[in-house]
């Protein structure tokens, strides 16, 4: 695919792991800086795993790297690899972050998850950091680059940039997708004493020798900066121009998720509003439909057969990115659910922004004072709910249910050109320019 780019004023690497044809929602926003940054001046050159373990694959997205663009591989010893030797699905649900419940849990799973926490330190790609480091800064020398960027999670992929700050003085940009400490799964990765103080230890190190932090939410830009006095920058993911055009809304009312639905984000609020909808309103009972596309954990599959929604699933499964964006324009409302946590006020799904470019309403349900509470309000888009308000849930199902009869749901959004891509990229761009 042609790039148009502007006269190159500066090269910048790029280490990241999740690169096409790896799938999900981690390859998203690298993908696109690095598709608009020439148009700013930058070169990108990527640095990729030559031979990684990807739990989601989507050879579409292959279409959307540039043939100029120049990418870099070297060889990545992967445990998760290992792993599937002795158990493939709970190698591949863990490393997409699936984690069953507690209660629920396998020895070997159990096993995995203790492990990855406490000997693959601070994640499972660890591994790649010394021979990236050596590979790296004879390249980093020989193409005359002095500004790196690295990209988590994983999160091991900072110490690369932290072992090539120390060695080259490079100036270094550290872009958390993600919180590292905090992420909601962090708590269930079993964690010795020892093994969260170097969480911890490896956290405030990076975050301390890193020129600039990059983070994707005021929340985190709030928690790193009670750790460090370096400067915090936030870039949120957004949307970009998709080729899929409008799309002729389902027929029916079609209530949709997009993405990983994980254990602990099992939205019971939301499932017994459905449930009293079904009894209580026969029109609703015949039209409605829930759509979920992509992973779903078995929590929440349990809890839609105990509250007798299963009659009513239409479980798709992973689809590649082209399809979810159809899906998302023909969905009636899309649903957003963020775990009900402290600690996930700060997550923004890419999907988010997506979303808001679809011109069909959002239904979401997270923590109080959630990041996503003030994009959706701010953007017009859709509806934020606790999980403490199930009156308000079934409020608003009923209105978007009663406008669908009507043919007249759909969202109307304002003030979403600041979430383009390509505005994003300039934002970035301007960083990197300092």
């Amino acid at each position: 695919m042609p790039q148009s780019s502007a006269e190159v004023t500066k090269k910048v690497l790029i280490v990241t792991y999740y690169w096409p044809p790896a799938g999900g929602p981690g390859v998203q926003r690298w993908l696109k800086f690095v598709k608009y940054l020439p148009e700013f001046g930058i070169e990108p050159i990527v640095y990729v795993p030559e031979n990684p373990t990807y739990p989601l694959v989507d050879e579409g997205l292959m279409d959307e790297v540039s043939l100029s663009l120049q990418i870099i591989k070297h060889r990545i010893t992967e445990p998760y690899a290992w792993a599937s030797v002795f158990s493939k699905g709970d190698t591949k649900k863990i490393s997409s972050g699936i984690i069953p419940h507690k209660k629920k849990q396998s020895f070997v799973q159990r096993a995995m998850l203790w492990i990855r926490g406490n000997i693959f330190i601070p994640d499972a790609r660890v591994l790649w950091v010394k021979p990236s480091v050596k590979y790296l800064s004879h390249y980093i020398q020989q193409h005359n680059i002095d500004t790196v960027i690295t990209t988590g999670p994983p999160h091991s992929l900072h110490l690369i940039g932290l072992e090539l700050k120390k060695q080259l003085q490079v100036n270094w940009f550290a872009d958390f997708r993600d919180p590292w400490t905090t992420i909601g799964y962090h708590k269930e990765l079993k964690l010795g004493a020892k093994a969260a103080k170097k969480h911890k230890e490896l956290e405030k190190e990076v975050l301390n020798y890193a020129d600039t932090v990059i983070v994707t939410s005021p929340t985190t830009k709030k928690e790193f900066e009670a750790i460090t006095t370096r400067p915090v920058e936030v870039i949120t993911n957004g949307y970009d121009v998709e080729k899929t055009g409008r799309q002729k809304p389902d027929e029916k009312f079609t209530l949709a998720h997009i993405g990983s639905f994980l254990s602990e984000r099992n939205p019971r609020i939301l499932w017994k509003a459905l449930s009293e909808l079904v009894k209580e309103n026969q029109q609703f009972k015949n039209n409605f439909e829930l759509k979920l596309i992509g992973a779903v954990s078995q929590e929440v599959l349990d809890a839609l057969e105990e509250f007798k929604l299963m009659p009513y699933l239409n479980n798709m499964g992973y689809v590649p990115h082209a399809e979810a964006v159809v899906q998302q324009r023909k969905s009636q409302v899309l649903l957003l659910v963020e775990i009900d946590s402290v600690d996930t006020k700060c997550i923004i799904p890419g999907k988010l922004f997506e979303y808001m470019v679809s011109e069909r309403p959002i239904l979401a349900i997270g923590p109080e004072d959630a990041d996503i509470a003030h994009i959706i309000k701010s953007t017009n888009t859709g509806v934020f709910t606790t999980y403490y308000e199930l009156e308000k849930v079934k409020n608003t199902l009923l209105e978007f249910f009663n406008a669908y009869r009507k043919g007249e749901l759909k969202s109307h959004a304002i003030g979403l050109q600041q979430y383009s891509r390509k505005n994003l990229t300039a934002q970035l761009a301007a960083l990197i320019k300092k």
